[in-house]
């Protein structure tokens, strides 16, 4: 028979196949690397970039609801320092306290020309409201001829008088005369002359 022509197939040399293979591993694997590091980075800088604006939103957030509860506070405390309490005697117009005296007012001095001081007219309102809140009724208040600063309170169901002047607190002297009426409660005394109330301290009674 003729011999073939045909030539056997030339065969990979080891090495060179190795060599191919390994270099076509290594150059898919480096890109890999790269294109995967590459998207985790810009993924990190979105992440990092999303917890900066959430951040700077929340911060704000606390800001603004301190700035707004500080406000709310101060105008709360305003608000609350201007309105009196309730059953206090106000001007409506103005809103101004007004201790205008409701009760008779005798002045023993008028007669000899004397006249009411604005002074004396408030300091006699303003007790006449303490006393009420204390839970007695002022029916009159008098002002003697020899004292300009002493004011005589007289009350509902009691036969004496409240020495005061116009120099002490009406609150301070109103807590002492509802202190020494207890007192001469407590001691079975009912009827009295005056409750002296002109000294800071100390009260007598007669």
């Amino acid at each position: 028979m003729p011999e073939s022509t045909d030539q056997p197939p030339k065969l990979a040399r080891r090495h060179e196949h190795k060599k191919s293979t390994l270099r076509l591993g290594r150059t898919i694997g480096e890109a890999r690397e790269k294109l995967e590091t590459s998207n985790e980075r810009a993924a990190a800088r979105k992440k990092d970039k999303r917890k900066k604006v959430l951040r700077f939103i929340i911060v704000t957030l606390i800001f603004v609801v301190i700035i707004i509860t500080i406000i709310s506070l101060l105008i709360h405390f305003i608000s609350q320092s201007k309105e009196p309490s309730e059953g206090e005697p106000t001007d409506t117009n103005t809103g101004v306290i007004d201790y205008s005296p409701s009760i008779e007012i005798i002045d023993e001095a008028s007669a000899s020309g004397g006249s009411i001081t604005s002074r004396m007219r408030e300091y006699i309102g303003q007790i006449e409201y303490d006393l009420k809140e204390l839970g007695y009724q002022p029916i009159k208040a008098v002002i003697r001829l020899h004292s300009i600063r002493e004011v005589d309170i007289y009350l509902e169901h009691y036969t004496g008088y409240l020495k005061t002047i116009i120099d002490r607190g009406a609150g301070v002297t109103a807590e002492d005369a509802d202190r020494m009426l207890h007192y001469l409660e407590e001691q079975g005394i009912v009827d009295f002359e005056y409750i002296d109330l002109r000294i800071d301290g100390k009260a007598y009674w007669k």
